[in-house]
This record gives structure tokens, C-alpha cells and sequence, in this order.
């Protein structure tokens, strides 16, 4: 995952559970990065709860749908890229 807000380049886990999706990139073992996202927000553990809205200004475009990331991220594709030149986003899933 890469944006002007966001750079990660390690691998993680995805995890569909009934009421969320967590999202967790490790390096060298160690968690960076957590996401869990409801169904009407997305939590990160460095902050608090925003609307997926607010969490696409921020991080990706505003011109996202509000549930862009979410979908994006519970695809069962084995391979899923996204690249969006006009806003420097790469976001690369490579389920094993």
C-alpha cells in the first residue's frame, strides 16, 4: 500500500469476520499497521475511529466512495491491484 499518507511494503493478514475486516501488516514480526473496518467505520490502532469519508480524505481521495478500501480489501482474488496515477495510490493484495 502506498499513498502519499501511507507507504507499506510488508506482508499481512486479512481477516473476514462477521460484524468487521481487519487488515494487519507485519514487519520483521511486528505488527505496523492495524485496520479493523465495520461497516460504517474504519479504526487504526494509532488512532481513533473515523468514517470511511473522513479516512479517504486523509489517506486516499475523496473521490473514493466511502466504502472503496473495504471492498477492496475483502476481494478473494488471488491478486488484486489498484493503481491510481492522479493520486500516487498503489494498493497491491497478493493473497498466498
Amino acid at each position: 500500500m502506498k499513498t502519499p499518507n501511507l507507504k507499506y511494503y510488508d506482508r499481512g493478514f486479512i481477516s473476514i469476520y462477521n460484524n468487521y475486516t481487519q487488515v494487519e501488516i507485519l514487519s520483521a514480526g511486528t505488527t505496523i499497521l492495524r485496520l479493523k473496518m465495520y461497516k460504517d467505520r474504519i479504526c487504526r490502532d494509532t488512532f481513533e475511529c473515523q468514517t470511511f469519508s473522513s479516512f479517504n480524505k486523509e489517506f486516499l481521495s475523496s473521490e473514493y466512495k466511502d466504502t472503496f478500501i473495504k471492498e477492496l480489501f475483502e476481494k478473494r482474488e488471488k491478486k488484486t491491484l489498484f493503481r491510481d496515477e492522479k493520486n500516487r495510490i498503489l494498493i497491491k493484495i497478493i493473497r498466498d
